[in-house]
């Protein structure tokens, strides 16, 4: 290992987003390990950004950090020369969200903003975008990485990889939280277990914990006690009978797939969807965040669902720039880590980090056929949606949701793809040039 070689420039795309303050403490941090020269916050919302930038110019003075904090609405200004560009961005903002979750109840079918329906049309508005982000990235600053948040992460992430020669990662929470929860739950004094983590990008399980030359998988499923829930997913708890029918522990989003008529009854009986949550909540921080007294990330940022959102960004920069050689979970190319998934597939795995990124570790001989099974059904959906998007192509995008999992019937799909096609119209208008030609 050695330390950073220079101080860095870091560019944050979707900066005003309320979570940038989280990121901003991450860096403060590791202030001593991880030196950074400018700090790059664009947006196209000058008003959000001037909010969140001024809280993040704040907490930088009162922590007496050097870094030079720069606002700019120009995609080209935070790229040039850029080391790391962070992408945080939700095309469409909120509204696009709430119409995600909101519309495919009418149609019988799971609006979230990740998977199904809704994260289908997520992907559709946010792979143009953050492509043309890479593309740029290609010409101003061709040797950064690009460290991907926008969701759905893992889709994106394999547009990116796909599509350009960015070097870019798929990042999230939930595999930072589920392997936190996991270690807790190890008895004291055995040191550092080994966790087998596996899947796609909110399609993940783990599937071995091992410390103490013990596997304490089975009783932790037996013993739940204080696992992983965030707030933004619906949270039944997995039955007894399902963990033990299963043998793996599941990440909270697999109960849209175990547990989909459920969670179904369950938003059509809410008042609001989480998207109208996210919004009451923004609202609440942004007024916080414009105090001048503030110098600090407030308490209610935790209730926006990205608990460690920093730690996982912010570590993984650090493990890049001072070439540590930790082990990380991180969306990336397979390459031959799991035989049975396609070397250009973007998967999520415990990966070893160095200087050059990521590497995924290698599971051979890996046989759990329920996990086989989902991942490459899921993974065709995948396929065709990037597709879909690249190509603005409605066959490629009904291919998708006939493979995916929570559609995969042709007269709910295709009712509801025509409604939030028209609500995507502004985003989307490579659907329609196509359909009148």
């Amino acid at each position: 290992m050695r330390p950073a070689r220079k101080a860095l420039n870091i560019a944050v795309i979707g900066a005003g987003s309320t979570y940038t303050p989280e990121m901003v403490e991450g860096f403060l941090r590791r202030s001593d390990s991880l030196p950074v020269a400018e700090l790059r916050l664009m947006d196209i919302d000058p008003g959000k950004l001037g909010i969140v930038g001024g809280l993040s110019r704040r907490m930088l003075a009162a922590a007496g950090h050097p870094a030079r904090l720069i606002e700019t609405t120009e995609l080209d200004a935070a790229l040039a020369g850029a080391d790391f560009v962070l992408a945080q961005l939700r095309v469409g903002g909120l509204e696009a969200r709430i119409s995600d979750e909101k519309i495919p109840l009418r149609h019988g079918l799971i609006g979230q903003e990740t998977t199904g329906i809704g994260g289908f049309f997520n992907a559709l508005r946010t792979i143009p975008v953050v492509l043309g982000i890479a593309r740029r990235m290609e010409a101003l600053c061709p040797g950064a990485f690009l460290l991907n948040f926008a969701n759905p992460s893992g889709l994106v992430t394999e547009a990116v990889l796909k599509n350009s020669s960015v070097r870019a990662i798929g990042l999230c929470n939930v595999p930072y939280n589920m392997l936190k929860e996991s270690r807790k739950r190890v008895p004291d004094g055995l040191g550092e277990p080994e966790i087998t983590y596996l899947g796609l990008n909110h399609l993940s399980w783990i599937t071995s914990v091992r410390a103490g030359g013990h596997d304490w998988l089975a009783e932790q499923l037996s013993d739940r006690g204080d696992v992983y829930r965030p707030a933004n997913v619906p949270n039944f708890g997995f039955e007894p009978d399902l963990l033990s029918c299963l043998g793996v522990e599941p990440s909270v989003y697999l109960g849209y797939f175990y547990y989909r008529e459920k969670v179904l009854a369950k938003l059509r009986a809410e008042s609001q969807s989480r998207g109208e949550v996210c919004k009451r909540i923004e609202a609440e921080l942004l007024e916080l965040y414009r105090q001048p007294e503030l110098r600090e990330k407030p308490a209610l940022l935790e209730q926006r669902g990205g608990a460690y959102y920093s730690e996982v960004a912010v570590s993984l920069i650090d493990a890049i720039a001072n070439d540590r050689g930790e082990i990380h979970v991180a969306g990336v190319r397979n390459g031959g880590a799991l035989e049975f998934m396609e070397a250009d597939d973007v998967v999520e795995l415990s990966c070893l980090v160095d200087a050059e990124g990521c590497h995924p570790r290698p599971l051979p001989c890996f046989g759990d056929g329920h996990i086989i099974g989902l991942m490459r059904q899921v993974k065709v959906y995948e396929r065709f949606a990037v597709e879909a998007a690249v190509r603005s192509d409605r066959g490629a995008a009904m291919r998708a949701l006939l493979a995916h999992p929570l559609v995969g019937d042709w007269n709910l799909a295709k009712g509801c793809f025509e409604e939030m096609l028209e609500a995507n119209r502004p985003y989307l208008p490579g659907f329609f040039a196509r359909s009148r030609a």
